[in-house]
């Protein structure tokens, strides 16, 4: 497995992707994903025999970006690294490949912050996702409802 950085060659299969992984990331628009490859803490791929197999966006405080969920943190946090989204490509699940993602930002943030945060559906419930993040360390600190009511998320954390 190869990481690294994205590119604007990768935007439309990243964007391809997120969109196969609706409900569990939110839908969003290429807007949006060169809004994200211009201004994330970091934004990187991850490829498996040179096709794209996931891709990871983290965020640190301080950014105008308006997810209630980053805003949360952005709340209750002083400093901390944010995953917005994660997506797997069916092909490449049990690969390591979100693994080795949550690893590289987690380097990526070691001596700068102390906290990994993010948010996992629990209503419609992404149970594999939250067993993956329990498995890893991560704990939960709250709940929220979002979309007025038609999503409840865990926001959890990971101390580094």
């Amino acid at each position: 497995m190869k990481i690294a950085d994205i590119t604007s060659g990768d935007l439309d299969a990243v964007l391809r992707l997120n969109q196969e992984s609706v409900p569990h990331v939110s839908s969003i628009d290429l807007a949006t994903m060169q809004w994200f490859a211009t201004h994330a803490h970091y934004f990187r791929v991850a490829s498996v025999q040179e096709k794209l197999a996931g891709f990871l966006i983290g965020m640190r405080p301080g950014l105008p970006y308006e997810s209630p969920n980053y805003r949360w943190f952005s709340d209750n946090y002083e400093d901390f690294g944010y995953i917005d989204r994660v997506a797997v490509s069916p092909t490449a699940r049990r690969l390591g490949v979100a693994s080795g993602l949550y690893q590289d930002f987690a380097a990526t943030l070691r001596g700068q912050v102390d906290v990994v945060t993010c948010e996992v559906n629990i209503r419609p419930p992404n149970e594999s996702s939250m067993r993956y993040h329990e498995q890893h360390g991560f704990v939960r600190v709250a709940t929220q409802e979002t979309d007025g009511g038609k999503k409840e998320v865990a926001l959890l954390e990971m101390k580094l």
